[in-house]
C-alpha cells in the first residue's frame, strides 16, 4: 500500500466541544477587543485611504528619523510620518525610508511645488540620498476607496451566505459567515494594535481570507451533511465532533502547506508585500481555528431541523463526498 503523509491519526475522537466556553468564548472576547482597539486606536491607513504623498528614499547613510523630521519641519505640510524600512534582502549599506506627507490644507492634495521642496530638502540633508519612488492619492479618491473596500467585503460576505444557504441550510450559512467575520475582525484588530500600514493590498488579503476560510468551513459542513444522513439518531453534538475529526487531517494538511508558502513570502518577499503576507498568514491561522471552533458551535447553539433529511441512508452525490481525510 502506498505511503501517505498524515498530520493527524487516521481515526481521532477529539471532543472539540469539551472546552467550548474557553475556545468559543475566547473568540468572542478577542472579537470585542479587536473592535475596541480598532475604534480607540484606529488603523494606520496607507496612502490609498488617507490621501497624500509617500516618498521612498534610499541611502548609504543610516536613517535618522529625527533628522528627517527636523529637515521637513519648516515646509508647508500637514501630517509627516517617517519610518525606516527593514528587509533581510537589503545590503548592509542599503538604508530605506518611507516619508509620508499630507497637505497643510485639509482635504487638498500636496502640490507639485511642495513635493519638489520635500525632495530637495531630503537630498540637501543627505547628499547620498536617492528618491526611489513617489506615490500620490487625492483625498476624494481615498474616500471612494474606503467605501468601495467596505462594499466589496460586505457583498462578498452576503454572496457566501447565499451560496451556503442554497447548498446547505441557513443555520450553516449564519455560522459560516460569522466565522468569516471572526477572522476578518481579529485580523484588522491586530493591524490596529500594532499600527501596521493598512492599504489596498490588505483589503485584497482580507478578500483572500474570506475565500480560504469558507472553503475549509464548507468541507466540514459537507461532511456534517453526510453524517446527518448516515447517523439519524446520533445527537447533533456527536455528529459534529465526528465530522470535524474525519476532516481533521485534510484541514491540517491544507493549512500547514499554505502557511509554509505564505510564511516564505512573509520572510523573503520584501517590505512591499509584507503587510499582505502577514494578513494572509494571520487569516489562515484564524480561518483554521474558526472552522473547527466557531462555525459549528454557532450551528449547535441555533440547532438544526433534522426531520427534513432524506430517508434511506443514501449519501448525496456531491463534490466532497469522497474526501480522503
Amino acid at each position: 500500500m502506498a505511503w501517505r503523509l498524515r498530520l493527524a491519526p487516521e481515526k481521532t475522537s477529539i471532543d472539540f466541544f469539551k472546552h467550548q466556553w474557553l475556545t468559543f468564548g475566547g473568540s468572542v472576547v478577542l472579537m470585542l477587543a479587536a473592535i475596541a482597539v480598532w475604534v480607540v486606536v484606529g488603523l494606520n491607513f496607507g496612502i490609498d485611504f488617507k490621501g497624500g504623498t509617500t516618498v521612498r528614499t534610499e541611502s548609504t547613510t543610516p536613517v535618522d528619523v529625527g533628522e528627517y523630521r527636523k529637515a521637513l519641519e519648516g515646509l508647508p505640510l500637514g501630517d509627516i510620518v517617517i519610518s525606516e524600512v527593514f528587509d533581510t534582502n537589503f545590503r548592509p549599506d542599503q538604508h530605506v525610508a518611507m516619508v509620508r506627507v499630507s497637505s497643510a490644507q485639509k482635504g487638498e492634495a500636496v502640490t507639485p511645488e511642495t513635493l519638489q521642496q520635500v525632495k530637495d530638502t531630503l537630498v540637501k540633508m543627505d547628499p547620498a540620498l536617492k528618491i526611489v519612488s513617489e506615490e500620490t492619492v487625492g483625498p476624494k479618491v481615498s474616500g471612494e476607496l474606503i467605501w468601495n473596500s467596505v462594499l466589496a467585503l460586505g457583498l462578498t460576505s452576503l454572496a457566501i451566505m447565499a451560496y451556503i444557504t442554497l447548498r446547505f441550510e441557513w443555520q450553516m450559512a449564519f455560522g459560516g459567515v460569522m466565522a468569516l467575520l471572526h477572522d476578518v475582525i481579529i485580523t484588522i484588530g491586530i493591524f490596529a494594535l500594532f499600527q501596521i500600514r493598512f492599504d489596498l493590498t490588505i483589503v485584497a488579503a482580507l478578500l483572500t481570507i474570506l475565500g480560504y476560510s469558507i472553503n475549509d468551513t464548507v468541507v466540514v459542513f459537507d461532511r456534517l451533511r453526510e453524517n446527518l444522513i448516515k447517523y439519524k439518531t446520533m445527537p447533533l453534538r456527536e455528529v459534529m465532533n465526528l465530522s470535524v475529526n474525519e476532516t481533521l487531517s485534510r484541514t491540517l494538511m491544507t493549512s500547514i502547506t499554505t502557511l509554509i508558502a505564505v510564511g516564505s513570502l512573509l520572510v523573503f518577499g520584501g517590505d512591499v508585500i509584507r503587510g499582505f503576507s502577514f494578513a494572509i498568514f494571520m487569516g489562515v491561522l484564524l480561518g483554521t481555528y474558526s472552522s473547527v471552533y466557531v462555525a459549528k458551535n454557532l450551528v449547535l447553539f441555533i440547532g438544526l431541523d433534522r426531520s427534513d433529511k432524506p430517508k434511506g441512508g443514501k449519501l448525496s452525490d456531491h463534490e466532497f463526498a469522497n474526501i480522503d481525510a
